[in-house]
């Protein structure tokens, strides 16, 4: 029998140009119909016949942007340039609120075609480059910059090596320089962020959109409460909101507030009531080059206004404290002469990859080259006992966990003693607590973290885990749900979901595999979550299913075996122990060697 030869894929050389509208959703949100008809007017005005005039193509069309692709990079400049130009000069008449502006990302690749779309890393970098686009703006990475220097009749500012989202390698970073500035402007621009503080954010005043003024109270009130939270971020430094105040109402330029306020981030917002239903829109913007960071969308009935307020609050403060670590993190990497809070923020980068030993070990030697820095870094204190605790709770060596535990009880007192306060070094000091079976003093001071940060989610989840070592299982549901209500977006929510499978293990093996699976797929790179699923399934019978998630468990967990959790024994209560053991035999079921 002959065999079909797999159909060639099509590729070739292209330059990619990326672009889409800043703050779309805002504009949509103010008037949908105004946007579009403006929008649609640019494009068939401006954006396409530069386009067309300079040999190009658009790919498709994304709602408020489009991907374009170019026989060369000088013709994919030529048309940005022009097109971005001649938007300008149709956009003078409108007011700032309201005028459209394009962010356009420019890369050379090589990429698959297809009839109606074109993928590959050159696409996927182009995207990125958009991204960190100032609105108006052109960013190119060096590929094209090599081909179009000296032919386009335009300067560019080099903003250098970037880490850009999801790519994983830097990529260095060119802004075309328009008629009002100069490179050298750009450059300086760019360099005086640096020295803005870290984690320094304002929270604008959100808008009022439904015009309703006795509404205004309520917007207000999330600013304020905002700002209050925010505040509690470890080493964010957070402006006042009286100076916040002092632009509402007003259209300001971003980059213009970070100069001003030499902050490095802002979170603008609008909040809208219709009826019974409210709405908050939110974004995270850096200032340097407006590049949108992150944004959420609240859609809740109203019951009861203040209880609203405090859960969209919380949410809100919870995502940022992430988000606003990932931008530092990408901002150290790059550093010349790093001290130790950039090492700690890289360090919180591999802790947040996944549950392995690989990252673990990695957050860990950057924690550690931090404290040589400054003894006294109480972030780094802090970092280095939750990777410890981590590594012990997770089961990723064969060490006893006893002494790792003892030192990490030892770290979060000396954090303590430098910063009595710390919520998340009082929260550490309850997971170890808990998993040393001192389970009733940990959800203590899980409560205690609770009092100093509201948003801390996470103790939550850890009181839930305690009452599933004392034999309360069928309560650890509503804790972690609650964590979840919180945070539903948390980089964490993966260990919270565990943590609902485990409980759920020692109830009913049929719901701990719904929960189980909603935390792998959360996060594929924690080998529990494979060994808990791989158990769940071998109860039931599902051998086949199992055995191959014990397989992947292993994979990330390759010495992993059951006489770990033999060793770990984070509680003597017997309802818990008997659970345990029938957990221990699912495992055995589903192949994990038993070990020596």
């Amino acid at each position: 029998m002959v065999q079909e030869r797999p159909a060639r894929v099509e590729r070739r050389l292209a330059a990619i140009l990326a672009a889409d509208v800043a703050g779309y959703s805002r504009l949509m949100h103010r008037d949908e119909e105004a946007t579009h008809a403006r929008l649609t007017s640019l494009l068939t005005d401006a954006v396409n016949p530069a386009i067309v005039e300079y040999g190009g193509r658009i790919v498709k069309s994304t709602g408020d942007g489009f991907l374009a692709e170019f026989p060369s990079a000088v013709q994919a400049v030529r048309a940005a340039a022009q097109f971005q130009t001649r938007i300008r000069e149709l956009s003078t008449a409108d007011t700032q609120d309201t005028q459209i502006a394009f962010r356009v990302g420019i890369n050379v690749g090589d990429v698959i075609i297809e009839p109606h779309d074109i993928f590959g890393d050159g696409v996927n970098i182009a995207a990125r480059l958009e991204s960190i686009a100032a609105p108006g703006g052109v960013c190119i990475g060096s590929s094209a910059y090599d081909q179009v220097r000296g032919k386009v009749g335009v300067q560019f500012a080099d903003l250098g090596e970037q880490a850009l989202k999801n790519i994983d390698r830097p990529v260095r970073v060119y802004a075309l320089v328009d008629g009002t500035e100069t490179v050298a402007n750009a450059a300086q621009a760019m360099s005086a962020t640096n020295s803005r503080p870290r984690l320094s954010i304002v929270v604008l005043p959100f808008a009022n959109l439904g015009g309703d003024a006795e509404q205004d109270y309520f917007v207000d009130g999330v600013t304020e409460s905002l700002t209050t939270d925010l505040s509690r971020i470890s080493g964010s430094f957070v402006i006042g909101r009286h100076t916040a105040f002092t632009y509402k109402g007003k259209a300001v330029d971003l980059r213009q507030v970070g100069r001003e306020l030499n902050i490095r981030y802002v979170l603008e917002g609008s909040v809208q009531r219709s009826r019974n239903r409210l709405r908050v829109n939110v974004q995270l913007i850096e200032t340097e080059v407006g590049t949108h960071l992150w944004a959420d969308r609240f859609d809740k009935p109203v019951a009861d206004l203040f209880e609203v307020q405090d859960e969209i609050i919380s949410r809100l403060a919870s995502a940022l404290n992430a988000e606003l670590i990932a931008a530092e993190a990408r901002r150290a990497a790059h550093s010349v002469n790093p001290d130790a809070m950039d090492l700690y923020f890289q360090g919180m980068a591999f802790a947040n990859k996944g549950t392995t030993k690989e990252y673990a070990m990695q957050a860990r030697d950057f924690f550690e080259r931090a404290l040589i820095l400054d003894p006294e870094c109480v972030e780094a204190l802090v970092g280095r006992a939750n990777i410890d605790e981590t590594i012990a709770s997770a089961l990723l060596t064969d060490d006893d966990p006893v002494p790792r535990l003892a030192a990490a009880e030892d770290t979060l007192n000396r954090a303590l003693s430098l910063a009595p306060q710390h919520a998340l070094a009082h929260l550490l000091l309850g997971l170890n607590k808990i998993l040393t079976n001192r389970a009733t003093q940990g959800i203590a001071e899980c409560e205690r973290a609770l009092v100093l940060d509201r948003n801390l989610a996470h103790a939550h989840a850890w009181i839930g885990l305690a009452k599933t070592f004392i034999g309360r299982a069928v309560e650890t549901e509503s804790h972690v749900l609650e964590a979840l209500r919180l945070s539903p977006r948390d980089t964490r929510s993966y260990i919270w979901l565990l943590i609902g499978g485990l409980a759920k293990l020692h109830v009913d093996d049929e719901e701990a595999i719904t929960w189980l699976r909603r935390s792998v797929e959360e996060n594929r790179n924690h080998p529990i979550g494979h060994l808990w699923l791989a158990a769940a399934l071998a109860r039931l019978g599902s051998l086949d299913e199992a055995k191959a998630a014990a397989r992947a468990a292993l994979a990330l967990n390759p010495n992993f075996a059951i006489r770990r959790i033999r060793a770990n024994a984070p509680s003597d209560n017997p309802t818990y122990l008997a659970r345990r053991e029938r957990i221990i035999e699912g495992l055995r079921l589903a192949g994990v060697p038993e070990g020596g």
